[in-house]
């Protein structure tokens, strides 16, 4: 398995919806372990395939951040069919730096997607797992947490992450690479 660079905003590949994944083989799979290594190596609870420059409906989730075993998710063209509840709590993103705030999201989700190998499976998911579902779903629809915000949240944000664009050069960070 290898690292892969996080891209960061204004990265456009963060900005667009991602294609279905139609093919089910080796190179998805090796694609999804190395997410997993860079999740875990960031370190992250979710990352989508986009946040490594691959525009594919893949996105993987670990709210324990490996210290649990089962609690890793891989979710293959996922769909968010329900939710219920509404929450608000901090969240921040491995394509934004520097940057977090509170974000409303479902308090209970359900989820339909597909494994590594093609078949269907739904999760009943809630709390913190359901944010973090939700955060890498928004992802592969090309949508950013700080486009959740609303009102005086969004419009800090917004200046942060321009000023944070301005300072910054780089379209992308490994994790663990000195710079």
């Amino acid at each position: 398995m290898a690292l892969l660079p996080i891209r960061v905003v204004p990265d456009p590949v963060l900005r667009r919806p991602c294609d279905a994944v139609e093919t089910f083989d080796e190179d998805l799979r090796r694609l999804a372990g190395n997410m997993v290594e860079t999740m875990y190596a960031a370190p992250g609870v979710g990352l989508a395939a986009p946040q490594v420059g691959v525009s594919r409906r893949l996105a993987v989730v670990d709210v324990s951040v490996g210290k649990e075993s089962g609690a890793l998710h891989v979710f293959v063209n996922p769909r968010i069919v329900s939710s219920e509840g509404r929450v608000s709590d901090l969240e921040g993103c491995l394509s934004i730096p520097d940057l977090s705030d509170k974000v409303e999201r479902p308090e209970r989700i359900v989820v339909q997607a597909r494994n590594l190998e093609g078949e269907p499976f739904e999760l009943r998911a809630e709390e913190w797992l359901a944010r973090a579902i939700c955060h890498e779903v928004d992802h592969l629809d090309g949508i950013l947490f700080v486009q959740r915000l609303r009102g005086l949240r969004r419009q800090r944000a917004e200046r942060k992450l321009k000023r944070w664009i301005e300072r910054n050069e780089k379209t992308s960070w490994t994790p663990g690479a000195a710079y």
